[in-house]
């Protein structure tokens, strides 16, 4: 039913008035009809509920929100306004401040200013009404956690310093008890993490509904750290000549609220003619900033080794975590100057060249995240507990359990009950007998806040939330806890860093299980990760105990190794060598500990080899028709190869001399050329030849596939681009004699485009030759790094 503001006609033309000038953008005359009549400023002009504050904000317009809000005046700011229920979109509109009017989303101004990341348009909403940060919409959510969400930084740090004293955490919990912690590093906002890490320390440690802190879910993102990343050669060279500043904690600066946008901007102290000449300057420092970097770096070692973790310290070597060095000096310490030059001016040529500016820029982001993601993983274990349940070896980082806090919201629900004041107002000694009391009540398995849930107590179910919002996050079991740890899913999805930081920090984490009773080592054996085994089998542990675990099914990492993986985790491509790279996986594990370690049969009485050979029998099926494929295509080629070559060898240009029968054109450079190269192109034709026929004929069994077969099609692929390669030489050498010798300076270009079409076939075939040489010389496989959920 519509209310009655919504049946005045004067109402009704103000709203069309004002939703056809916001339409149509004449904001000006939005902002006069707002100085002239107050009902234009709670009028809900759009369906969804939305008033012309509503599309200023999400239209951006920063001048016209500053005038609109300046419109509102503090009386009506301020008028007491009755609470209706969250996420209702028609309200009584009178009963509404209009700053507090929210749309059918539950949304405020203020909720879209900070979606969008506009933090002027925040700090003028909310500068003189801070109470607008802590207003929730229909999913709970407050400003300041959508802006968390959204990644806007600097809408988040404006909004937090405008939160009031005591408040914070109140604003940092949506609905289903996901934090702003957790928001920030699901959207990979890893530079406003690590801001709410500082400033939100009691949120590090806090579960979501599916059981996870914010070190379970930055451990779920393998592309966030280097070791999860693959670049290539020449991408790296540019990784490595980048640099990433080192992320600080910072604050909002305090501005004037009644100051406009303008009036913030820091003034110009140079004539506007002299900005080119103050911007080519400006340029100059940061060209000198950048060469005397690394003298810095050499005055100061603590400074050195912050600038960028990742990278190890300008002319010393890189330490692990047991301080031996990973490897030695590669410049003179007075070299320094001349390499960071060199980084510069590559970096320089690579923009001016056009290669650049875009694939740069890709590459920076990427190589700030990854710096940036480590420095958020060392503050959220540094953030932890100092002791570590070895008992249980449940959590690689000890999280801090609901209980105490509970505990502090039932002292203060019994001590209001009962006393009708608080505990601690109270004399030492009534304190801790009350303490005891409460402790020996929340010592209960079941958490106070869901008995009190179960059982239909609203009263004390509101009181635990008022006094203590973050009572939200539930009392996990151990079994769900056992679930995943923080290092058993790094260690799933390969993030060295992580596993090895833990294992620093917490030793026994190494003990850590999964509800199927694996452990670190059958998970990265499982998943193929083998930087991580390789990491655990470089460590002194003892690898008795580790590396003799079985899960619950009875396998060993031997038969996990085994087992066939239908995510396809190699990097390399054709079923053959996939196969071949489970074959070395297999081989490697197993080479990896002493003769007969490994537990021989699992529950099902099956051995390794077994496993093996079922789970492998379709991948070595297809592994066989795609060698038979490509060794048609090839032999096909290197068929028609051979018979060129051998009509072209049995030629000889020009005929031979009578009675000697000696070439005519002997001696000449031209002619060997042309002798050598076919008898080349035919010779490696037929070798090619032969080598995909061995394939053809193969019986195509499981060992095979290990250094037989791909060894074959390398060979037979190496002799065919060698023939392919020699039979073009021929044909130009014995062409050259054709051409009259007005012509020959015009023989080359026209050999070059008469080549092209075979010349394409081998560079489209070269992909496949180098993934075969790496795969067949590679002693460890190498995965493709991608999330294990």
């Amino acid at each position: 039913m519509l209310q009655p503001a919504e049946q005045d006609p004067e109402v009704e033309q103000i709203k069309k008035d004002l939703f056809k000038l916001a339409m149509q953008g004449k904001w000006n005359n939005v902002v006069k009809i707002y100085e002239k009549k107050p009902q234009a400023r709670r009028a809900k002009i759009t369906r969804s509920g939305d008033t012309a504050l509503h599309i200023a904000v999400s239209v951006r317009k920063e001048s016209i929100v500053e005038k609109l809000v300046k419109c509102i005046t503090d009386e009506e700011a301020n008028e007491a306004s009755t609470s209706l229920p969250e996420g209702k979109g028609k309200q009584a509109e009178k009963s509404e401040r209009p700053l507090e009017i929210a749309n059918e989303r539950g949304n405020t101004p203020l909720h879209l200013a900070a979606s969008i990341g506009n933090f002027r348009m925040c700090l003028c909403i909310a500068g003189g009404h801070r109470e607008l940060v802590g207003i929730r919409n229909s999913e709970k959510e407050t400003p300041l956690f959508l802006a968390a969400l959204h990644g806007k930084k600097e809408a988040f740090l404006c909004l937090h310093g405008l939160c009031k004293p005591g408040e914070h955490y109140n604003c940092c919990r949506r609905g289903d008890g996901e934090t702003i912690l957790h928001c920030a590093i699901s959207g990979e906002h890893f530079d406003l993490a690590y801001q709410i890490a500082h400033k939100y320390e009691g949120l590090i440690n806090l579960y979501d509904e599916r059981g996870h802190t914010p070190l379970h879910l930055l451990a779920s993102k393998p592309a966030a750290f280097e070791s999860g990343s693959r670049l290539g050669w020449f991408n790296k060279i540019i990784y490595h000549c980048l640099y990433v500043k080192q992320l600080k904690v910072e604050s909002f600066p305090h501005y004037d609220i009644q100051q406009t946008v303008e009036d913030k901007r820091e003034p110009e102290k140079y004539p506007k003619n002299y900005a080119t000449c103050i911007n080519f300057f400006q340029v100059l420092v940061v060209l000198w900033n950048t060469i005397k970097r690394p003298v810095t770096w050499k005055k100061d070692s603590t400074t050195s080794e912050k600038n960028d973790p990742e990278n190890p310290k300008k002319g010393q070597c890189k330490q692990s975590s047991n301080g031996v060095d990973k490897q030695s000096q590669l410049f003179p310490p007075n070299y320094y100057i001349s390499i960071e030059l060199i980084k510069f001016i590559y970096k320089a040529m690579l923009v001016i060249l056009g290669f650049g500016s875009k694939e740069i820029k890709k590459i920076q982001a990427k190589k700030e995240k990854h710096i940036w993601s480590i420095q958020l993983m060392n503050k959220l274990l540094d953030s932890s507990s100092s002791e570590y349940d070895s008992s249980a070896g449940n959590q690689p980082v000890p999280l801090k359990t609901m209980e105490l806090d509970e505990r502090k919201a039932f002292k203060e629900i019994v001590a209001n009950d009962t006393n009708g004041i608080k505990i601690s107002s109270g004399t030492e000694n009534k304190k801790r007998e009350q303490e005891k009391k409460t402790d020996e009540m929340a010592k209960k398995e079941t958490p106070i806040l869901l008995i009190a849930a179960k059982n239909g107590i609203a009263e004390m179910v509101e009181r635990i939330l008022e006094l203590f919002p973050v009572a939200l996050t539930e009392k996990k079991t151990d079994e769900m806890r056992k679930k995943e740890t923080p290092i058993l899913i790094a260690a799933k999805n390969g993030i060295v860093e992580m596993v090895e930081r833990i294992l620093e920090l917490f030793p026994m984490a190494i003990h850590d299980m999964n509800s199927e009773k694996k452990n670190i080592i059958l998970l990265a054996v499982e998943n193929r990760q083998t930087h991580v085994y390789a990491l655990l089998l470089k460590r002194e542990i003892l690898k008795d105990s580790i590396f003799h675990v079985v899960d619950h099914e009875g396998n060993s990492a031997l038969h996990l190794a085994a087992k066939s993986n239908d995510r396809h985790p190699w990097r390399i491509p054709g079923a053959a060598l996939q196969m071949q790279w489970e074959i070395k996986w297999y081989e490697y594990v197993k080479n990896s500990m002493p003769m007969h370690f490994f537990v021989r049969y699992n529950n099902n009485s099956k051995t390794a080899r077994e496993i093996f050979t079922k789970s492998h029998a379709d991948l070595v099926e297809k592994g066989g028709k795609w060698l038979n494929d490509t060794s048609n295509s090839c032999s096909v080629v290197a068929a028609l190869i051979a018979t060129v070559a051998f009509a072209t060898s049995a030629t000889v240009p020009g005929g031979v001399k009578e009675g000697i029968g000696a070439p005519t054109l002997e001696n000449q450079p031209a002619f060997d050329v042309f002798s050598i190269s076919s008898l080349i192109a035919l010779c490696s034709s037929v070798t090619s030849v032969v080598m995909f026929l061995a394939i053809l004929t193969s019986r195509h069994q499981e060992k095979d596939f290990r250094s037989d077969l791909p060894t074959k099609l390398l060979v037979g692929l190496s002799f065919l681009f060698i023939s392919i390669a020699a039979i073009l030489v021929s044909f130009c050498a014995g062409h050259f004699f054709v051409l009259k010798d007005e012509l020959k300076n015009y023989a080359f270009p026209i050999y070059a485009v008469t080549c092209l079409p075979v010349t394409f076939f081998a560079v489209m075939q070269f992909p496949l030759y180098l993934n075969l040489i790496w795969a067949t010389f590679k002693k460890v496989p190498q995965r493709s790094y991608t999330a294990v959920s």
